[in-house]
């Protein structure tokens, strides 16, 4: 509808958001709200963030299930230790939306105390940091098509780009990146950069250390409990990168 009044019937792209069934095993293990494409390196970068897995070869097989009702809305994942598929089962299951945060977990301690230090010596200039925006903006595709999609992407210390995922969720789209970077067997990634396109929650920061990613970078802001776990585990955390100007907010000696 025009300021005047008058309407006009136009076709508008919207953003997909489907079920995707993570199973482990035979097993349902959880639901998540996400944008198709890319689910196996959503999958394997979820079970990774989440500590489930901690390196490719625990993976003996990941594929979309073909017996499944919904074949391409369910992962199938056969984990080279599944005699604790029941215990991991136990600790988390339901469904998780597109925007939710640390869905199923009993306490944010337990997180914490599970990550490790980033002991990163990378070095990187406010230059290079900046031209990541514009670099990022020129691959969202689909969300220039829909205005309602969240992005992720690795860059190099050099920045350049290594992979960026598109997404309904923000947190999707950073499995997907960082899944891409495990199955690849790239972590940790000690030597890279991590760009979101939204604000940084925490569990963004949480899934990024999970990865060993010394810098985390956002186009919008962060959570006050994002900032404190990123200064608390060494990460160096940007906020607001909307060049010529940014925010640094935890551990500033890696940008020079």
């Amino acid at each position: 509808m025009k300021a005047d009044g008058s309407n006009r019937v136009f076709k508008d792209p919207l953003s997909i958001e489907e079920p995707l069934e993570i199973r482990i095993g035979n097993k349902p293990f959880v639901v998540t709200m996400r944008t198709p494409g890319h689910d196996i390196q959503l999958v394997a970068g979820f079970l990774a963030t989440e500590g489930i897995i901690a390196n490719p070869q625990q993976i003996k097989e990941i594929d979309h299930c073909k017996l499944a009702s919904h074949p391409n809305n369910t992962v199938q994942t056969r984990l080279e230790n599944s005699s604790n598929s029941t215990e991991i089962i136990s600790e988390r299951f339901g469904a998780i939306s597109a925007s939710c945060g640390i869905c199923g977990k009993t306490a944010i301690e337990s997180v914490s105390r599970n990550l490790a230090h980033i002991d990163s010596d990378l070095k990187v200039s406010r230059s290079t940091i900046l031209s990541l925006h514009s670099t990022l903006r020129e691959r969202q595709s689909d969300f220039d098509q829909t205005g309602g999609l969240h992005a992720a992407a690795i860059f190099d210390k050099k920045g350049e780009l290594v992979y960026v995922s598109e997404d309904i969720g923000r947190h999707n789209a950073v499995d997907k990146a960082l899944g891409f970077a495990f199955m690849e067997k790239m972590w940790p990634l000690d030597e890279y950069i991590l760009l979101v396109s939204g604000r940084l929650s925490f569990e963004i920061v949480q899934k990024s250390l999970a990865a060993g990613v010394p810098i985390l970078v956002a186009v919008s802001a962060p959570s006050s409990l994002a900032v404190s776990l990123a200064r608390e585990k060494g990460q160096t955390l940007v906020g607001f990168l909307r060049p010529p100007n940014l925010n640094i907010y935890a551990h500033p000696q890696r940008l020079s």
